[in-house]
């Protein structure tokens, strides 16, 4: 744990602008974090002051470089990663514009899971069938007119 004082003026002005004007939460708490670490204050303190886990303070006590602010960002706030890829979702859309005899299946409409199984044989990216209808919903797609069950 680095002493207290550890950061220059510079590098505590940087920190302190972050804290008060961005509008990102868990940029100005991983800011705060090493601007408490700054004042002499333990894991444990910290934790208690900003209501998270120790486990968050130790992680940006070390990995937060008050030099680059950059590496503050949670990589989260950027979304989750996502298995199902552009050309995944255009070869969803294309399927469920089609019937399932066009692709030599006896079945007579598309359900998810279905489309699911389909579509891992295709492209080898296994989405559970809960995910391809979020995938439909979100893309407005709307079961009627199409050949989805």
């Amino acid at each position: 744990m680095p002493a207290k004082g550890f950061l220059n003026q510079e590098q505590k002005e940087r920190l302190q602008t972050v804290v008060r004007s961005l509008d990102c939460p868990r940029l100005r708490e991983h800011a705060l974090i090493l601007l408490l670490q700054n004042d002499g204050k333990t894991y444990e303190e910290i934790a208690d002051f900003i209501g998270c886990g120790y486990r968050t303070v130790a992680y940006w006590c070390v990995h937060g470089d008050p030099n680059n602010l950059d590496s503050l960002r949670d990589k989260r706030q950027h979304g989750n990663y996502r298995k199902a890829t552009e050309e995944y979702i255009e070869l969803l859309l294309e399927v469920t514009e089609k019937a399932p005899s066009e692709f030599g299946y006896e079945f007579g409409k598309w359900t998810a899971e279905r489309l699911s199984a389909y579509l891992q044989e295709q492209t080898g990216i296994k989405l559970s069938s809960k995910q391809i209808s979020r995938i439909l919903q979100k893309k407005s797609m709307s079961t009627s007119g199409r050949n989805i069950a």
